[in-house]
């Protein structure tokens, strides 16, 4: 279509836009927000909406085409991926996890996945999941020379690779058949505290490239260090290290530079900040193709990456929010090029998940790659400023984390030492004050909870193995809140109650009264709403006066003398004004644990 030439002019007529433009615009939003005066200088502005990750990366307002401009697809440094066919159509593998202890419960379960849309099978074995012994049994039926299979076995790692072997051996796919024995020795020690054979691992990968060549042998986890409450960098920069010692080990062994490489694969979490999982998998290609280089490996080696939704981001509150949050990760981890992805089912929190918890799993990623066509784009990222930007940092945070790993004598050493538990702990201690004061929110959690919801049951889970790094759930400090209110209810027939004392009409109050009810429900604290001189009649023992700024002038301190004189032991009031009778307030960004946690001890709700 031709452009008229009056519109070209039209356009013409404006002038051209540049940073410093832009900036004099945002600094006129700023002065009126206050966080800007007309003294600031313009090369301030951008530092003042800068905000930085849990790792320490900037996140800026602006990106521009000077910032991390990408380099071509499928070349060095490997951070825009490719698949194989040169056009990215060939999608990723859609890998489903099962950890159920029966045998013919996971075997019906496997073939019902394998017959709509999954392309792999993840199984959990040992402690916490399927008996090794089980195995022959499981996978009957499966046909092992299409179907690729991961094992995870922890401890068991040698004996059920013995198992999955003799399977093959037995069934003539050696050559064939195609997954992961799942060896990760460090990946175990991070989460129990006691490692595995290196030796061993590096044993089954020779034997791996000896008489099974499309078998890999190595897992590099780094949800451990994700499930301990590490950001990107500190996974990222683990996982490296995890890598480099196995890279030690088999090469040691034997193997070829390009045969070690060759049997690692790489296990990596996404959550629903969709950027930063983006991102991550974009930097993990980097880093190891960094390593790559100085290692001597054939030119073009990349990384293989399984992504898995989060486990930390999941809730057992409301759960079915946990679709939209295994969504979004799914994207992320599609467009950051993962090879394989596990959808984590809603309800994996509750319990073994039933077969529509798994179904759904499952059609998250048909969704993306058939309907949304996501696989037919060649990295979607690529070209993204932000993107771009983003993952450089990223790969840098990591990598100087990497090597401070190095310097402390090598993953094993550092997780002995306590390094990287302590470093963990800090990046946990941020992001859980940022969810406490709702910075972080978690929807049906921290932000719209429903306190009548029905979750729904499911038999539980094997007891995973413990006595490694701690394990988190960013919903935890809430979910424990509102355990404490439904023991509270069942025992004494009603929840604890608090009374929400609006002033003046409805237009005015009902914004404050609606932040008050979310962060007092969110505890697992129902509300009442009415005037003040109503509260004797609530059932409460505590009340929270909302409205505005200026009716608080006028009737605040009236309004907490009536609800004292009516037996209120605590008065609240929404906002940040201080007046007379009001022993605290609530107010965006406040620590609603610690006002959630202050409000079932004054209604007398015990731990």
């Amino acid at each position: 279509m031709t452009v008229p030439p009056e519109e070209l002019e039209l356009a013409a007529a404006f002038p051209t836009a540049d940073r410093d433009r832009w900036r004099e615009m945002v600094k006129g939003v700023l002065r009126k927000s206050g966080a800007a005066s007309e003294d600031t200088p313009l090369d301030e502005i951008e530092g003042l909406l800068t905000r930085d990750s849990y790792d320490g990366v900037p996140i800026a307002a602006l990106y521009t085409r000077d910032d991390a401009p990408p380099g071509r697809p499928g070349l060095a440094p490997c951070v825009r991926e490719v698949r194989p066919d040169g056009e990215g159509i060939a999608g990723w593998d859609v890998r489903q996890r099962h950890a159920h202890p029966d045998p013919a419960v996971t075997r019906e379960a496997i073939l019902a996945d394998l017959e709509n849309g999954a392309t792999s099978v993840w199984l959990r074995l040992g402690e916490g999941g399927l008996p090794v012994a089980a195995l022959p049994e499981a996978l009957r039926g499966v046909l092992l020379d299409l179907a690729p299979v991961v094992l995870d076995a922890g401890a068991s790692a040698g004996e059920a690779a013995e198992a999955f072997l003799a399977l093959v051996a037995e069934r003539g796919n050696a050559a064939a058949a195609s997954g992961n024995l799942g060896a990760d020795p460090l990946g175990l020690a991070a989460r129990t505290g006691t490692p595995g054979s290196l030796d061993e691992a590096a044993a089954l990968a020779v034997r791996c490239v000896r008489e099974f060549p499309r078998l890999r042998a190595v897992v590099a986890d780094g949800t451990p260090y994700h499930d301990a409450g590490g950001g990107d960098a500190d996974e990222l920069g683990a996982a490296v290290a995890a890598g480099v010692a196995y890279l030690r080990a088999l090469t040691g062994a034997g193997l070829s530079v390009d045969e070690a490489f060759g049997q690692i694969e790489f296990r990596l979490a996404v959550n629903a900040d969709q950027f930063s999982s983006i991102a991550k998998l974009r930097a993990a290609r980097r880093l190891w193709a960094r390593v790559a280089e100085v290692s001597g490996a054939a030119e073009g080696t990349v990384a293989r990456v399984h992504a898995v939704t989060s486990s930390a981001m999941m809730t057992r509150r409301d759960p079915w929010v946990n679709m939209l949050r295994t969504t979004i990760a799914t994207f992320a981890a599609g467009v950051g090029g993962a090879d394989a992805v596990t959808v984590q089912p809603f309800d994996a929190r509750l319990g073994l998940p039933d077969g529509f918890a798994r179904r759904i799993a499952r059609n998250t990623q048909t969704l993306l790659l058939e309907e949304s066509s996501l696989a037919r784009v060649v990295d979607p990222a690529g070209g993204s400023w932000y993107a771009e930007s983003l993952t450089e940092g990223l790969a840098q945070a990591a990598w100087a984390w990497f090597t401070e790993i190095e310097r402390a004598g090598g993953l094993a050493a550092a997780l002995d030492s306590g390094l990287v538990a302590r470093r963990l702990a800090a990046t946990w201690e941020r992001r859980r004050e940022d969810i406490a004061r709702r910075k972080a929110p978690l929807t049906g959690v921290s932000e719209f909870p429903d306190l009548a919801e029905t979750p729904p049951r499911r038999d539980p889970a094997p007891p995973a193995p413990g006595g490694g790094l701690p394990v988190v759930t960013y919903a935890q400090d809430f979910e424990a809140l509102r355990d404490r209110s439904d023991a509270h209810a069942e025992a004494a027939g009603a929840r604890p109650k608090v009374f929400l004392a609006t002033l003046g009409p409805i237009a005015v109050h009902t914004a404050r009264a609606s932040f008050a009810a979310n962060l007092f429900q969110a505890g697992g604290i129902e509300t009442v709403t009415g005037a003040p001189e109503e509260f004797g009649t609530s059932g409460a023992a505590v009340a929270c006066i909302c409205s505005s700024d200026a009716l608080y002038e006028e009737r605040a301190a009236d309004a907490a003398r009536v609800l004292r004189e009516a037996g209120a032991v605590k008065v609240w009031l929404a906002g940040k004004g201080t007046y007379e009778g009001v022993d605290d307030r609530v107010h965006a960004g406040c620590d609603a644990i610690e006002v959630l946690e202050t409000t079932l001890r004054d209604l007398g709700v015990n731990e």
